[in-house]
């Protein structure tokens, strides 16, 4: 039996078990295709409008994309992708396991495996959401205007939310890396209104009870003087702002240093406040590259990607990237572990680039490696200094 059977042999169960309504999920994976950051694809039953569905979950390599389809629909696609762009697929059922493979060989097999106690899945779209940060009996998040008194919130700060639990979720994990003692100083440089700031007290002062020193800085008054009355209103004594600017404050002692989108070389001042300090975990959401890209535009230097930056988007773009890789560097060089990654999708908010640093060990070897990745690059792009590297005296 060649593959096309087998596949449409596996096909035949997924198609009768949405018929008798013995169908849990199906996953497709071992992907071939074209799609180069496509890696799997995971299949359940929904209700769209009370109306059966299934959804496709497209899992990539940086993000996840759902589409819904009707049943015909899937077997359909099904019959395109088994055996070519995907070798491999399982379907479960109330009763079995039923396993599509697409051997090296050039061979394809289905195979049978009972299983036992599975209940009818949930055919709710939208799975009830685990987050670090409820909404529930939150009074300054009514106070901020995120949600109402009873809790609810609003269908014009669900973005805002999101991206609440979204930052809490990553500094979560992060916290954990660095394992920091009870006692916890965290600094977050332009905090503005607080929304952030005020949810990572909550969650270190109550979800992961820390004595922490949470302080917000803030150069506009009347932002400063908000943050501090609602702080006071709910408790949060370890929770205060300061009026000031980032290179004014003394980080001293500072175990995390934070800044969200401070602007253009703002985010440097912030950073080598870190490193000064010490800080075992430096969190930096970019915003505004305009120090770096002057001088990219002012020597317009010869290089392979000249047909890019000739455009103003794409010049910009490069902008962003060449500073905020330049950080990284700079932080490599005093000894840090970096990631780069996304923040929050740009649905959301442009500035979507969080770089950290978690403190390493100085490595001489590493070290100048770091600092000739950092010559390279302003050479390449015909750069005089970027701003962190002149506070560095690197």
């Amino acid at each position: 039996m060649n593959v096309t059977e087998k596949a449409q042999e596996f096909i035949a169960e997924v198609r009768g078990s949405l018929q008798d309504g013995s169908f849990v999920k199906l996953s497709l994976g071992n992907y071939r295709g074209a799609d180069e950051s496509l890696k799997n694809i995971y299949i359940k039953k929904v209700l769209i409008r009370k109306e059966p569905r299934l959804s496709l979950t497209y899992r990539h390599k940086t993000r996840d994309i759902t589409k819904n389809h009707t049943a015909g629909e899937l077997t359909g696609m099904l019959g395109q992708w088994l055996g070519t762009d995907f070798r491999v697929a399982t379907l479960q059922t109330l009763s079995e396991d039923i396993h599509f493979e697409m051997h090296p060989s050039g061979k394809a097999t289905v195979r049978k495996k009972a299983a036992a106690g599975r209940k009818n899945p949930s055919l709710s779209h939208d799975k009830a959401k685990n987050r670090l940060i409820s909404p529930a009996g939150k009074g300054y998040l009514s106070e901020l205007k995120i949600t109402d008194p009873q809790g609810n919130v609003y269908q014009n700060t669900q973005d805002k939310f999101r991206q609440i639990n979204h930052y809490i979720d990553i500094l979560s994990s992060l916290i954990k890396e660095i394992a920091p003692g009870n006692h916890l100083k965290v600094a977050d440089m332009g905090s503005g209104k607080g929304y952030l700031t005020f949810a990572l007290y909550d969650y270190l002062k109550n979800v992961l009870a820390l004595d922490p020193e949470v302080t917000g800085i803030e150069f506009r008054e009347d932002l400063v003087n908000l943050c501090n009355r609602i702080a006071a209103d709910a408790g949060f004594a370890g929770l205060s702002f300061r009026e000031g600017t980032i290179s004014d404050f003394d980080a001293t002692g500072t175990n995390i240093l934070i800044a969200l989108h401070a602007c253009d070389t703002a985010t440097d001042d912030a950073i080598f406040k870190g490193i000064q300090a010490g800080s075992e975990l430096i969190v930096v959401a970019p915003c505004c590259h305009k120090q770096i890209r002057r001088q990219i535009e002012k020597h317009k230097t010869g290089n392979d990607l000249g047909f890019l930056t000739r455009h103003g988007i794409f010049l910009e773009r490069q902008a962003e990237m060449v500073t905020d890789g330049i950080r990284a560097l700079v932080l490599e060089y005093f000894g840090y572990k970096t990631k780069v990654f996304e923040f929050i999708s740009d649905a959301h908010t442009p500035k979507n680039v969080l770089i950290v640093g978690t403190r390493g060990r100085h490595n001489e070897k590493s070290q100048a490696a770091a600092l000739e990745k950092i010559r390279e690059a302003k050479r390449f792009f015909g750069i005089e200094y970027h701003h962190l590297e002149r506070l560095a005296g690197i």
